[in-house]
């Protein structure tokens, strides 16, 4: 058999060049490609929501409660966090959870979670009780902050069994700066609450802590907790629905109230209406109906879209929006990112149709 010629070799080599740059400048052209490109194509690409990650080893494990872990996440050059941030990880099996950040904010070696096993979710807890264990190296994003510790005259704090991982970090902060502060701490049992003690000890100068186990107590009372709250008392909130509904209703005039949710308002809302949503760069329409979510019906048209939580908190899913006013029903994006972007799993429209960079 006859060997190719030194000519030929050279031919196809350069062929092969070229067509690899030729590629690589499509694919900057369009980061979708085949689909056409759009002037501006920025879905998926984000300052914020950046697919960039950092490798963290997990040096410490403890459990701190009945079914809670407290992980210390080590890395190098971490960026700073206030109290109220949370982390996005990155799962061993690429599955994005939200976690908040309970350690210390001086600490720049590493961060510090507490995740809660949940028996009936959808898989991200029980993974980080089976497979995260010391020297376990899982990566992450972060730390974003949508509910930050404001400056006030006095706070009130209501906590119900994990929600206390992101209060946690600000009775801390609050306690070293002299402010007043009252804290109502719920859960099923003693045993559920993570960081009990410390908490305790932390309110022990005046009474300050408010402890309520629902197999002793019932549940916690929270028009008690916020009667005696003066004008300009910041009021924080996390836990069940129930429990930040009750604190929303009972809220005194005059005083602020923050929130963080477990879970985001559901994108498939039977009560919502059906609408149209245009894929611009595919050259495609999907109907939504009422009870199905942006993100169901995309996927049918387009299934490589990304996706995690399904409950609006990690922005995988985000997109862009080029026309239309969307319902926005996510935990996650800042006021200037709902201006023209939306979280496919959990948004909506407010008209009957969308037209998305996709």
């Amino acid at each position: 058999m006859a060997l190719p010629r030194p000519r030929t070799l050279v031919l196809v080599a350069g062929a092969v060049v070229l067509a690899r740059r030729a590629l690589r400048r499509r694919i900057e052209t369009s980061p979708l490609w085949p689909m056409p490109a759009l002037d501006v194509p920025v879905s998926g690409y984000s300052e914020r929501r950046s697919t960039t990650t950092r490798p963290l080893l997990v040096t410490e494990r403890e459990p701190v409660a009945d079914g809670v872990v407290r992980l210390r996440l080590a890395g190098e050059d971490l960026p700073a966090w206030q109290p109220g941030a949370h982390l996005d990880l990155v799962l061993p099996s690429g599955l994005v959870r939200q976690y908040s950040l309970c350690g210390d904010p001086a600490d720049r070696d590493a961060y510090t979670v507490a995740p809660r096993l949940v028996e009936d979710g959808r898989g991200g807890s029980r993974e980080v009780h089976t497979h995260l264990h010391e020297g376990t190296e899982v990566r992450a994003r972060g730390p974003r902050n949508r509910f930050p510790l404001v400056e006030a005259p006095a706070y009130v704090f209501v906590a119900g069994g994990i929600g206390i991982t992101p209060i946690l970090p600000m009775l801390r902060a609050v306690a070293a700066s002299g402010a007043d502060w009252r804290l109502l701490y719920g859960g099923r049992t003693r045993a559920s609450l993570p960081f009990l003690d410390e908490i305790e000890k932390l309110g022990a100068d005046g009474g300050r802590v408010t402890v309520v186990a629902e197999d002793e107590a019932g549940r916690p009372d929270a028009a008690a907790a916020l009667a005696q709250a003066a004008p300009g008392t910041a009021v924080y909130v996390c836990g069940p629905g129930p429990l930040m509904d009750a604190v929303a209703a009972a809220l005194p005039d005059g005083c602020s109230l923050h929130l963080e949710r477990f879970t985001a308002a559901t994108g498939a809302d039977p009560a919502a209406t059906s609408f149209d949503v245009e894929l611009r760069r595919s050259g495609s329409t999907v109907r939504v109906e009422a009870g199905r979510s942006v993100l169901a019906a995309v996927r049918e048209a387009l299934p490589y879209v990304p996706y995690s939580c399904e409950q609006g908190f990690c922005g995988t899913c985000r997109q862009r929006v080029l026309e239309g006013a969307i319902d926005h029903r996510d935990e996650l994006l800042t006021d200037a990112e709902r201006e023209d972007s939306m979280l496919l799993c959990v948004s909506r429209c407010r008209g009957d149709r969308l037209v998305l960079d996709l």
